[in-house]
């Protein structure tokens, strides 16, 4: 397969200008991290856009940068520390899931917006889109076009920004973005709530996150996950642990999580975590790295109703082997099964009449070529969706059928 490195954005242009003219296909990629992710594709050139790298503008009091689209994550997040600041939704790192190796790149910043995924603090700061203010890509059309700018006032019309994040590459390639940063919190620990079941898991998680102490995560390891982790408390545990996060500044941390010790005392066993095990912890909640088997097994991502969480899990593991940890506040779902030919498509999705979505991490590329990655869209939808690609990669050159067959 022939590689295109375009240096800037006229040469992404011309990429798929040829492309056009010779009715080609092209991968979309930066880093690769995430290449894994979605349904293989059979291209004929790949678009590597890993030289389209730097940061362009860094305002750390106004609390916006702007990169190239090609930028490692890890450069973005060593400029933001020296700010004292970060990323608030907290970059999902795959490396270890999908490359089977926890030190390998942990992507680029246009990998991260355009798959819009997004780590434990999703409950109460939102998803990657929403911290995109602007960017620049350029359409399946050959043509070079931007949204929005560096400060939200200027988000006018159609906010593309949304539509683009989660597109996986298959409407446009992003050449670069602009976003918000946060100072980071000063202080983080983790309220431990030891040896509840499921279900009594899901009531605490969402008493705490119903309370007024501001909690940043909330999430619920069985103890077969809590044994994946290197968190000494947490693997010593030999038991379910609860994990309730909270952040900020040191002394209202301190008053939260004494305030949440105290109500769930009487709940189970009450341990806590200070701010490096809090970090690690929820590093491996947030990249999936919890998940026991994954070396060989089939992952899933399940969004639902926190409510229906346990119940789910139920369903689905009294017809699967598998197991799962839960995040969100349990409105979602990771889980690990024995190699199938389906990935227990029918049994998964079959389970979710209540609501939400399920999408398929992990499987071999045959399974991900016979089964929906991405969970299907009711027929208006789809039609919507089919209408968007239209509009922007009419000729399917971008990253064509990996969310969708044909697409």
């Amino acid at each position: 397969m022939e590689t295109l490195r375009p240096d800037n954005e006229t040469q992404v242009v011309e990429a798929t200008q040829w492309a056009l003219s010779s009715q080609s296909s092209l991968e979309i990629c930066g880093t690769a991290s995430k290449r894994g992710l979605g349904r293989p594709m059979e291209t004929a050139a790949r678009l590597d856009l890993s030289r389209m790298s730097g940061i362009q503008l860094y305002e750390p009091k106004e609390l916006v940068m702007s990169a190239l689209a090609g930028t490692p994550l890890a450069e973005i997040e060593a400029a933001l520390s020296e700010q004292n600041q970060h990323l608030a939704f907290e970059p999902i790192n795959y490396s270890a899931l999908l490359l089977g190796d926890g030190s390998a790149t942990q992507g680029s910043i246009g990998g991260v917006f355009i798959s819009n995924l997004t780590g434990p603090r999703r409950i109460n700061i939102g998803s990657a889109r929403d911290h995109i203010l602007g960017f620049h890509a350029v359409s399946g059309r050959g043509e070079s076009f931007k949204s929005g700018g560096r400060v939200v006032k200027n988000v006018t019309g159609f906010d593309l920004s949304k539509l683009i994040a989660g597109s996986y590459g298959t409407l446009a390639v992003m050449t670069e973005v602009t976003f918000k940063v946060i100072p980071a919190p000063e202080k983080s620990r983790t309220v431990l709530v030891l040896g509840l079941d499921n279900n009594t898991a899901m009531r605490v998680m969402s008493e705490a996150l119903g309370s007024p102490y501001e909690v940043s995560g909330a999430a619920h390891l069985p103890e077969r996950a809590a044994k994946e982790s290197k968190v000494d408390y947490v693997t010593d545990a030999n038991a379910a642990i609860t994990a309730i996060r909270v952040e900020g500044p040191g002394p209202s941390v301190d008053f939260r999580c004494q305030a949440l010790r105290d109500i769930f005392q009487g709940t189970g066993e009450v341990e806590e975590l200070h701010t490096q095990n809090s970090k690690t912890l929820w590093s491996e909640i947030r990249d999936a790295a919890l998940l026991p088997d994954k070396g060989d097994h089939q992952v899933w991502r399940l969004s639902v109703p926190p409510a229906e969480g346990a119940g789910i899990v139920r369903a689905v593991l009294d017809k699967v082997d598998g197991a799962v940890f839960f995040d969100w506040g349990g409105g979602l779902i990771w889980l690990s099964i024995k190699p199938q030919t389906d990935a227990a498509n029918k049994i998964i999705r079959g389970t979710m009449s209540q609501g939400g979505h399920a999408t398929l991490i992990k499987a071999a590329d045959q399974v991900r070529s016979s089964v929906p990655v991405f969970h299907p869209q009711p027929e208006p939808l789809d039609q919507l969706s089919g209408r968007i690609k239209d509009a922007f990669d009419p000729h399917r050159i971008l990253n064509p059928g990996r969310m969708v067959a044909g697409r």
